[in-house]
């Protein structure tokens, strides 16, 4: 007697060529992005915090990506 063998997962279908992502799928990324950067801009500034040398390393550095 033949045992039956297992054929796999079944290939995915194709993506459509018309497929779009939803709005939230683009914007979500960038506010969280400019969201967290405008805290490390302007932080409350705890007494314990430590690095601010580095934070404006980061923010000095990105400014000079920035700029032409």
């Amino acid at each position: 007697m033949s045992a039956r063998t297992h054929q796999g997962v079944p290939p995915a279908p194709p993506i459509a060529p018309g497929t779009r992502l939803p709005w939230w799928a683009a914007a979500l990324p960038v506010l969280v992005f400019t969201a967290l950067l405008a805290l490390m801009a302007t932080g409350p500034g705890a007494p314990a915090a430590r690095g601010d040398a580095e934070v404006g390393r980061v923010l000095q550095r990105i400014q000079q990506t920035l700029t032409p």
